[in-house]
């Protein structure tokens, strides 16, 4: 299968996938378009990165979870950046975010980020992440130094893995009410950060 992944043009996924497991068809490199059937609700981790050429994308609405970079690498995502902006949403989804620049204010229907949504966005200053998110995905934002101010009214109740790890510029986070779980590095190499809010929602925090 690896030895000759690069030589795979088209995919048939038929009626009954519930799931695309992570790094399903990564660096499928000669993959052009791919139709999603009616019925797939999880598309993991990293699942089409690096398909470099692939540039048609079917997504039904019966998918209601994407993995982070699932199509990071792909013509097709430069063509939604290009047709949508910066902020890249699938089925109320935020999976892309990477070039957005300067203050941005997440759309108010979108429900979940996806993980590393933004890492190492080189632009990112402040971001506004509105109530009706439940969901954010690990390393959502790592990487982002110029990232100064996260403003998170969304629901919350766990904030992942590396979240804002190496967010050197940030000083200062209110966590929400609700939030239960603190994962590990969450804040991890955030040399400017002089004031963190913890509400009494919390019960777990791992290292910081």
């Amino acid at each position: 299968w690896y030895e000759h992944i690069e030589n795979i043009k088209s995919v048939i996924i038929k009626p009954g996938v519930k799931s695309i497991g992570g790094r399903a068809f990564q660096n499928c490199t000669g993959l052009t378009s791919v139709t999603i059937p009616n019925g797939v609700t999880q598309i993991e981790y990293r699942a089409f990165e690096n398909c470099t050429n692939l540039e048609s994308v079917t997504i039904p609405d019966s998918v209601n979870y994407i993995g982070g970079n699932a199509f990071y690498g792909t013509k097709w995502l430069d063509q939604q950046r290009e047709q949508n902006g910066p902020l890249v949403v699938v089925n109320n989804i935020l999976i892309d975010g990477k070039a957005a620049e300067g203050e941005v204010s997440i759309p108010e229907d979108v429900t979940s980020i996806v993980g590393c949504v933004f890492k190492n966005c080189t632009g990112l200053t402040s971001v506004t992440i509105p109530e009706s998110v439940t969901h954010i995905g690990d390393e959502a934002f790592k990487g982002c130094r110029k990232l100064t101010s996260a403003i998170i009214l969304s629901r919350v109740t766990r904030i992942g893995y590396s979240a804002f790890e190496s967010c050197t510029s940030l000083e200062s986070v209110t966590i929400p009410a609700g939030v239960k779980e603190i994962k590990s590095s969450a804040f991890e190499n955030c040399t400017g950060l002089t004031s963190v809010t913890i509400p009494n929602s919390v019960t777990q925090i791992e290292i910081f």
